[in-house]
């Protein structure tokens, strides 16, 4: 039986970029029956507690840049709770809450490959993988065969991960800020509407 789905794609979105979009694009054709796909951005990541925050965007910034890059996209909705909620923005009080709120539901927690191999490490990880599905995005042909690696050591320990490959795409948000600084042309990497968000509040300059 395919169970309707909710996806969760959380991270820092800073800025939100096109990778984020082809990730979002590969999940909804990947046949796992998603309803409702949730964009959140942390309000701190637990890897980058006490990183430098000069520079960065702001969090009503970063949540309407995502709300600006998905609002066409179909059901999908960008959620402020982990914005809101304040504090280290742990992954499993996040599926708590949409377990607790889609009782009936699959949940797909949607993760980058960088992102899989630390997930062992992650707070409460076999509470994380008792709530959801893990949806590991893969965004470059380099990452298949290591994908099928870190994907049979989270099945061993009893989580179940789908891998998903999605459009290239080989550029972080780190080096997109750096060519913003530099005054350097993001178009190809930006999505128009975000490009001309940042531009109009000066973000990252």
């Amino acid at each position: 039986m395919n169970i309707e789905s909710i996806a969760l794609y959380g991270g820092s979105f800073d800025p939100v970029h096109k990778g984020h979009e082809n990730a979002v694009n590969a999940l909804l054709s990947s046949g796992l029956n998603i309803s409702e796909t949730i964009i959140m951005p942390a309000f701190v990541n637990p890897f980058k507690a006490g990183m430098d925050r000069s520079r960065r965007a702001s969090d009503i910034q970063r949540l309407e840049m995502c709300r600006i890059a998905f609002e066409h996209f179909p059901h999908c909705t960008v959620s402020d709770f982990e914005i809101s909620r304040g504090d280290i923005s742990y992954t499993v009080l996040t599926l708590e809450m949409l377990r607790e709120k889609y009782p009936h539901k699959r949940l797909i927690l949607t993760v980058g490959s960088d992102s899989l191999e630390s997930l062992p490490k992650w707070f409460k990880f076999k509470d994380i993988i008792n709530y959801a599905d893990i949806a590991a995005i893969s965004r470059s042909d380099r990452d298949s065969g290591r994908l099928d690696i870190l994907a049979e050591i989270i099945r061993r320990e009893g989580g179940t991960v789908h891998i998903i490959k999605a459009k290239p795409f080989e550029i972080s948000s780190t080096e997109i800020r750096e060519k913003i600084m530099n005054n350097c042309d993001i178009s190809c990497y930006i999505s128009e509407n975000v490009v001309k968000y940042i531009n109009s509040e000066k973000i990252y300059r």
